[in-house]
């Protein structure tokens, strides 16, 4: 699968899971673009797109929690990313593991 023939939304963003490839441990969700796709792709880290800064961003590159991407999978609607990573430090900015770790 290519990125330009995955369907991304009016926005021209997908969803991406991440996930801790061997624990299965879901880290956090962001969106992506065709270019982070591609850069994901290329560099096997892991990149977004920043809505709130509008622009591309490495996971990592700041905080030294980079994610290795071990594979990427797509939904069968071609509009949903899960991206098996190997994460060994924090996914959050806040400093907890997954960003989900509140429960309702």
């Amino acid at each position: 699968m290519k990125s330009e023939d995955l369907k991304y939304n009016e926005l021209g963003l997908i969803p991406a899971i991440v996930q801790q490839f061997d624990t299965r441990e879901v880290l956090m969700m962001a969106w992506m673009n065709a270019e982070s796709v591609e850069l994901t792709k290329s560099t096997q880290t892991t990149w977004f797109w920043s809505r709130s800064r509008g622009e591309l961003w490495n996971k990592g590159a700041t905080s030294g929690n980079v994610q290795r991407v071990k594979a990427i999978y797509y939904d069968c609607d071609e509009d949903c990313l899960l991206i098996e990573v190997d994460s060994p430090g924090v996914a959050c900015h806040t400093g907890e593991r997954s960003c989900f770790y509140r429960q309702m």
